[in-house]
């Protein structure tokens, strides 16, 4: 199907933007009952259907029935116990992301977390922390399966209340973001910063001019299971102020966000508040990133919030905001000009600078695993098991450099947070598990983080980076070298 048959269907005017015949969506709905912190959870994995729209239906599979699955609420330090049944053919994973606790039950094969056997069930327990947005999410690896792990419906929102209230709002919205119907090309356009204007591209010394392989893209969006045009707006009365809970729950691209004349209040990066709040025009979220943000309602009128990209807002990523008392068509009309960066959330440090520095360059080799790119990390695939020793307890500062042509690298580290450098001037914004790694200009970014790793316990939780969920072997150890008695 053709976007433009799509966006028909949708309701979306493809020259335009402009949207008719909204439908009924069920993720907008205001919190009853049912949304409230438990210990005990059930989660069935099986077969779904997702309505993007009313004649655009999809086949996946998901949890409960439902994709994105069910939020789970959890109340910090209070034990909890989920139950999985596994209802398909094949061993499944269930990871809780952003959560600090114990690798059997962290949901990770690498991490040692046993599988959900076909057609059987396994309980994780465990006491859930930090407080914040964090989410759930297959952990199966599809190697080039698109129709397995991360390309799925598998995914939902897990939050942990803390004991302290982040703020009073007139509304609060779970919104994830994802991509659907995902195809192998070796034809793909990454377009990570709006601006090329940030940081400098280290360009390799000679330029690889061999045929590109291929990679995996979509041109099938949405915002959570609807696509822009096919279902109910987020209605609003001028003054309120509307908490945003984002997730990109791409397994593909970072995506971005604009709300047309509304500024995004940036409170929490990846659940974690940030030292100092920035209003920003657009948001950027690389896969499984979340971002909280409020936005006062101060333009009345009926808008689309969605990607400044045309195809992808076309292609379905967006909503309409509907200020009480409007009536007219949806209006999008681009944001300014924006850079994304991590350094205004944050503050000078006060912590002591890192004792020790470790390089990290990102190179692809075009059809180094047959018809698929390989990744390399330092000249070298993967294992990396005896390449970056750690010392408990050292600070490191860790410098990425992205000198391919490939933006959509993202570092996620389990069992540790990152503190980020951008620009040559170190600040400390919320602590992250996530930093996605763009190239501004065709080669290179680079990012500068601090990490301090620890063992809990005698529990080793490798701090590792992983690409997508295609590639194996885009992914490092982080070891801690064993102490000499």
């Amino acid at each position: 199907m053709q976007r433009r048959d799509f966006l028909k269907i949708a309701g979306v005017a493809a020259a335009g933007s402009r949207l008719i015949g909204q439908q009924t969506q069920s993720f907008l709905a205001p919190t009853g009952p049912q949304d409230v912190a438990k210990t005990d959870f059930t989660l069935k994995i099986g077969t779904v259907t997702v309505e993007l729209a009313p004649n655009r239906i999809l086949s996946t599979v998901g949890y409960n029935g439902i994709s994105p699955g069910p939020r789970l609420r959890m109340k910090e330090g209070v034990p909890v116990t989920v139950n999985v049944v596994n209802d398909t053919d094949v061993p499944e994973f269930v990871h809780f992301h952003g959560l600090l606790i114990p690798s059997d039950v962290d949901g990770s094969e690498e991490e040692g977390t046993p599988p959900v056997p076909p057609h059987g069930s396994r309980s994780y327990r465990f006491t859930p922390t930090p407080a914040g947005t964090r989410w759930y999410h297959t952990h199966t690896m599809s190697m080039d399966d698109l129709h397995r792990g991360s390309y799925t419906g598998m995914f939902g929102f897990l939050i942990i209340e803390g004991a302290n209230n982040p703020g009073n709002f007139d509304q609060e919205h779970y919104l994830a973001l994802r991509d659907w119907e995902p195809y192998f090309t070796n034809q793909f356009m990454d377009n990570d910063d709006l601006d090329a204007s940030g940081p400098q591209p280290e360009k390799p010394a000679v330029k690889d001019i061999r045929p590109a392989g291929m990679e995996v893209a979509s041109d099938i969006f949405s915002i959570n299971d609807k696509a822009l045009g096919a279902g109910e707006p987020i209605r609003v009365d001028r003054g309120q102020r509307v908490m945003f809970h984002f997730l990109n729950a791409s397994a593909i691209e970072n995506r971005h966000l604009a709300l047309p004349g509304h500024k995004f209040n940036v409170i929490a990066l990846d659940g974690n508040p940030v030292p100092t709040p920035a209003a920003v025009d657009v948001l950027m979220l690389g896969p499984g990133e979340r971002i909280d943000a409020w936005v006062e309602m101060n333009q009345p009128g009926v808008w689309i919030m969605g990607a400044p990209e045309d195809m992808v807002r076309e292609g379905g990523l967006g909503i309409v905001i509907e200020y009480a008392n409007q009536k007219r068509t949806p209006q999008w009309t681009p944001p300014p000009k924006s850079s994304w960066d991590y350094t205004i959330f944050g503050k000078p440090s006060s912590q002591p600078a890192p004792t020790e520095k470790l390089d990290m360059v990102f190179e692809k080799v075009p059809r180094g695993a047959g018809k698929f790119n390989q990744f390399t990390v330092n000249g070298k695939p993967y294992p990396h098991e005896q390449e970056f020793l750690l010392k408990q307890g050292t600070r490191y500062r860790l410098t990425f450099h992205n000198r391919s042509d490939f933006g959509r690298y993202q570092g996620h580290g389990r069992g540790a947070y990152l503190w980020t450098r951008q620009r040559g001037f170190y600040r400390r914004p919320a602590r992250t598990d996530l930093v996605p790694l763009p190239h501004p200009i065709a080669h290179g970014l680079r990012v500068q983080g601090v990490a301090a790793l620890r063992m809990r316990g005698f529990e080793i939780m490798p701090f590792h980076w992983v690409y997508t969920d295609r590639c194996p072997e885009f992914r490092v150890d982080f070891r801690i070298a064993p102490e000499v008695v």
